[in-house]
């Protein structure tokens, strides 16, 4: 049988065959194809703003074009003795995050001066944390810490506490419109980030930060300088870690900026852990009487014996800095999405959101309904995610040597896969620049490469808190769904600041319109 050449092209990363080295000329690391700037001296001059071509803020457009220029395997010399080596073939891509070299961990180069924050205030850290911590000090910390976030049951228990602050977020939104009227948010940002803000607030720590009152819409509130600081803190990782790191010896401008944001983000996870200390013993009491929902991560980890106070304090701060951006950045992607489809994929969410939800004032979103009822909805989160992934890729730094892509790959080398540029390729996508969620549903599924689409990393280092981050998108994407009829007002296409993380480079910019037949169709079926 002949396969059209295209899906030939997106199956080959499932024979082995094909990539056994011994098949073929092994060249060496000096040969890999990529920029090494003027003399061999490095190309991050080509990133200083008004002088390069290329830009940290725009990581995934001379991903491209590096892509375009030399090939599948790039090797870019930084400053000298500073190399990074991008991977978009995903055959290479699995070859380095499948390593399982015995008695090694995964490890990466990230964080680095976060690293250094924290390592310079011992009195409040007793490691860097999980960015940027790598081998057995790290998985000791990772081991205990994930029991709390990984388990399918107890992401599942935070569930109707989700459901509810997401239900009430809906129901703010839908008084200040009349139904068939439509109003225009010039920036739906803030908000979902506040939401997202007092999820995380209350599933890790108990806490209602009330984010929503006009005391803490205020620029000088909690809330907000929350938000602000985990920005800030994302928007100084790339600069930092690349280049010649001058703030190792004195504090640059952009170490600056995150040792402020860090030491606010840090004193409100000390009150906030504090708290939960101060009364744990009550807390304990609470739940064994039933008065008491669930626990709260915090609780979790107070309750491991295998954890200090330090490790917790650390989570805490992890929590508030990737919790927040992350879900929100990704949400805003999909409804730039459904907001251009509304009479495809919007439409089809909708009818979904009506089953599980008929009327959305009194059904609540339960376990089960995720898991089978919502595949809709997950396969638009799925391919929101292979458009607009949350970051451009993974980070490995090499367990051993390896050959990628024809080359020999000498241990120690740093890679970043470059995902988000291949998912974006005819190879190994049909109409891939489409949005197009039915390629991720059981009957009109696509053979897809497992490592091309993934946007929570992979294997042991994958996000700790995929799980609860993936269910509370989804309970929103129903829920707004369900209520509104959202059309994009921004300017199209959208495109992307790659600030550490993937974030909208415009206002999300939406027309809202309460939909009409808000519990009406289970009330005539009673009736």
């Amino acid at each position: 049988m002949n396969l059209p050449r295209q899906i030939t092209k997106r199956l080959r990363g499932f024979s082995s065959v094909a990539n056994e080295p011994s098949k073929r000329t092994v060249k060496s690391f000096d040969e890999i194809p990529g920029p090494r700037g003027p003399l061999g001296l490095g190309n991050l001059y080509q990133y200083i703003p008004g002088i390069g071509r290329y830009s940290f803020d725009e990581l995934h457009r001379s991903g491209e074009d590096k892509y375009r220029q030399y090939g599948s395997i790039v090797r870019e010399t930084m400053v000298p003795g500073q190399d990074i080596v991008w991977l978009y073939d995903p055959d290479d891509v699995a070859t380095v995050l499948d390593d399982r070299t015995p008695g090694m961990y995964p490890s990466r180069r990230s964080h680095t001066a976060l690293e250094k924050y924290r390592k310079d205030r011992p009195n409040v850290y007793r490691t860097a944390g999980l960015l940027p911590t790598n081998g057995a000090e790290w998985w000791k910390i990772r081991s205990e810490l994930q029991k709390g976030l990984s388990s399918p049951q107890n992401v599942r228990n935070f569930l109707p506490a989700t459901d509810k602050i997401t239900k009430e977020f809906v129901t703010r939104l839908r008084a200040q419109t009349e139904p068939g009227k439509s109003i225009l948010i010039e920036d739906f940002m803030p908000l979902v980030s506040r939401l997202n803000l007092e999820l995380i607030c209350l599933l890790a720590f108990d806490v209602r930060l009330d984010s929503f009152s006009e005391e803490q819409m205020d620029p000088g509130s909690l809330s907000s300088r929350l938000m602000e600081s985990a920005e800030t803190t994302n928007s100084c990782i790339l600069p930092t870690d690349q280049g010649f790191q001058l703030w190792r010896y004195f504090e640059t401008p952009a170490y600056r900026r995150l040792r402020k944001a860090q030491e606010f983000m840090e004193m409100t996870a000390v009150e906030l852990v504090s708290q939960k200390l101060l009364y744990f013993n009550e807390d304990q009491q609470r739940l064994a009487s039933g008065e008491h929902g669930s626990k709260s991560l915090m609780e979790e980890y107070l309750r491991n014996p295998n954890l200090e106070l330090n490790d917790i304090i650390g989570m805490a701060s992890d929590l508030l800095l990737a919790g927040v951006h992350t879900t929100s950045y990704t949400t805003a992607f999909a409804l730039y999405h459904l907001g251009l489809h509304g009479a495809t994929a919007q439409d089809r969410l909708y009818r979904e959101a009506k089953k599980i939800l008929p009327d959305p004032k009194e059904n609540r979103i339960g376990a089960a309904v995720l898991g089978s009822e919502a595949s809709y909805c997950r396969a638009v989160l799925k391919e929101t995610l292979r458009l607009n992934p949350i970051s451009i890729g993974v980070g490995r730094i090499l367990n051993r040597d390896h050959v990628l892509g024809g080359y020999q790959v000498p241990r120690g080398t740093v890679i970043v896969t470059q995902n988000m540029i291949s998912c974006r390729q005819e190879a190994y996508f049909r109409d891939p620049q489409l949005f197009l969620p039915e390629r991720w549903m059981r009957e009109t599924k696509e053979p897809v490469h497992p490592h091309l689409v993934l946007p929570f990393g992979h294997g042991m280092r994958s996000c700790i808190a995929r799980r609860l981050a993936e269910q509370s998108m989804l309970v929103l994407l129903l829920r707004l769904i369900r209520s509104f009829e959202i059309e994009w007002a921004g300017t199209v296409p959208m495109d992307v600041k790659t600030k550490l993380i993937n974030q909208p480079d415009q206002p999300i910019r939406l027309r809202m319109k309460a939909r009409t037949s808000e519990g009406r169709e289970s009330r005539k079926q009673m009736s």
